[in-house]
């Protein structure tokens, strides 16, 4: 039982979860500042919010915040879902590929391709860029996830991992491009998955 006046309770709770959605908002912002100047370190909060969310309902908490702040709490996880994944997947892939192949001008990596040439069939080794659009793509697919767990349609999830794989298979000859497309896929989609179901939970 509460020790404080009611009144005084529910004004300590609206601050309580105002603070939360605004926290929320400030680390959806961070992960836009993560994309738009490249510093994918900015998305270390959201990580760390994302992370102690799930550890509170994993220990039982069950939230109930009062008012309109429940669907904009939602939104700030919803948010965080589908911009924070694209950094993120950055600094995963960083840390598993340690640069082993260059950027690309327009998003994608560059990978050697050999080629024949002349009647002697003699092979040169040229570079083309795979794995373009790789930032678009991913907001679009964090946004299917995102909406898919939160009205429970799990289909979509498998359509969108078919299309976005036949959508790739061109660029996946290279060990490279196949190396990226599955960790990138992985961290963006699970991460996606992890926002919703807090949402779903929450």
């Amino acid at each position: 039982m509460s020790l404080l006046p009611p009144v005084l309770s529910d004004l300590i709770a609206m601050a309580s979860w105002s603070a939360v959605a605004a926290l929320l908002l400030l680390v959806a912002v961070l992960a836009l500042l993560a994309t738009a100047t490249e510093r994918s370190v900015l998305v270390l909060p959201a990580i760390v919010v994302v992370g102690i969310g799930a550890y509170a309902l994993l220990l039982g908490f069950e939230p109930a915040p009062p008012g309109a702040l429940g669907p904009l709490i939602a939104l700030g996880l919803a948010l965080i879902g589908i911009v924070a994944g694209g950094p993120l997947a950055t600094l995963v892939l960083a840390a598993a590929t340690r640069g082993s192949a260059p950027d690309g001008d327009h998003g994608g990596i560059i990978v050697p391709v050999a080629a024949a040439s002349g009647s002697t069939a003699r092979t040169k080794t040229t570079t083309r860029e795979v794995l373009r659009g790789g930032l678009t793509i991913g907001y679009l697919e964090r946004v299917i996830v995102v909406a898919a767990v939160l009205v429970g349609r799990w289909e979509l999830l498998a359509g969108l991992i078919a299309i976005k794989g036949l959508g790739r298979f061109r660029d996946l000859d290279a060990g490279a491009a196949t190396e990226r497309f599955i960790i990138g896929t992985l961290v963006s989609l699970t991460w996606a998955g992890l926002c919703g179901a807090l949402i779903v939970l929450a």
